[in-house]
């Protein structure tokens, strides 16, 4: 095929950075940019000269039935990704959206079925898939390494509450959930993914303080395999960044990731890994899967399985009492 048409639903910050990627990019157009706000798309046309004079639009479903395109990036509210993958996958385009992919089980369901029945790529942008220190613990624990993975503690530090307030991200409406749903969709993602393993049972406590969504979660985990794990969201941290710890104990070895740092201990020794794989972006990986040049390194089902247990959790804090988490087959 030809260089992709690619049109862009949602400006803001973080489509910005989407943006620019794939405007590097040689086998690739940016043909059209849609947002709500004419001060994102002025933003963006300041930050990337090669944008030109690109039709623009306040309005998604004008921009998918009036640009011809082969390709999408979604990067809106949470709760708007549903209808605009939908809509994109019944035109017979290729998706890239942004985390979370959808804010219902259900609406997961839903979207998995039509990109299998539009035969097109669905993809999530959970960029830590093709980041070195992720895939080698990946690699070890699938290579057998560290063995039956028996206990996991992770955690996500982050001033989000105040860094929010004011923002989309604390209206429910529009962001289908907390911080839980937000950065710590990264968080929950990379666990599953790092590790293969699914969540049986989860029991949740969450704060919301003045907020209408969550800021603080501790989550306590039984994945099927009877390994046992705690997840905890700080979202009300007083100092800025974001610091996350996240710890796998084995049967055989034990993995400690310290803000991305690495250190692997076994009985025998305590290393630093060299050698890690490559990295690469969600949108390179995106056109590549286009392309045929390599497969999608964040199916859509890593979203399904992060919204399971996400609205698990949900549950769970609300009755008081640990929610199944009902995962598919």
């Amino acid at each position: 095929m030809g260089r992709i048409r690619m049109g862009f639903i949602g400006c803001g910050g973080n489509a910005s950075g989407h943006i620019g990627r794939v405007i590097e990019m040689a086998e690739t157009a940016v043909v059209a940019l849609c947002d709500v706000s004419d001060d994102s798309l002025q933003r963006v046309r300041e930050r990337h000269d090669a944008i030109g004079d690109l039709p623009t639009f306040s309005d998604y479903e004008e921009m998918l039935s009036q640009v011809e395109m082969d390709a999408v990036e979604i990067s809106t509210p949470h709760t708007l990704h549903f209808d605009q993958i939908m809509n994109a996958l019944d035109r017979g385009l290729h998706v890239l959206s942004e985390k979370p992919m959808v804010c219902r089980v259900d609406h997961a369901h839903a979207a998995i079925a039509k990109a299998r029945e539009r035969g097109k790529i669905l993809m999530v942008s959970y960029q830590r898939h093709l980041a070195p220190q992720f895939r080698f613990v990946r690699n070890q624990i699938k290579c057998g390494e560290l063995g039956e993975v028996q206990f996991i503690s992770a955690m996500q530090d982050q001033r989000w509450y105040e860094g929010t307030r004011g923002a989309w991200r604390q209206q429910l409406a529009l962001s289908g959930g907390g911080q839980l749903n937000d950065s710590g969709s990264h968080l929950l993602d990379i666990v599953l993914w790092m590790t293969g393993l699914q969540v049986d049972e989860v029991h949740a406590y969450m704060e919301n303080f003045e907020s209408e969504v969550d800021i603080n979660s501790a989550l306590s985990v039984r994945f099927s395999n009877g390994g046992l794990g705690n997840i905890s969201i700080v979202g009300n941290s007083p100092v800025g960044g974001m610091w996350e710890d996240i710890t796998i104990w084995g049967s055989k070895a034990v993995v400690y990731m310290r803000n991305g740092s690495i250190t692997y201990k076994t009985p025998s020794e305590s290393s630093e890994p060299q050698g890690l794989p490559g990295a690469t972006t969600p949108d390179q990986n995106f056109v590549d899967a286009i392309l045929g040049r390599d497969e999608v390194q964040v199916p859509p089902e890593c979203g399904l399985r992060v919204i399971e247990l996400t609205e698990a959790a949900w549950e769970s804090a609300r009755t008081g009492v640990p929610a199944k988490v009902e995962a598919a087959a």
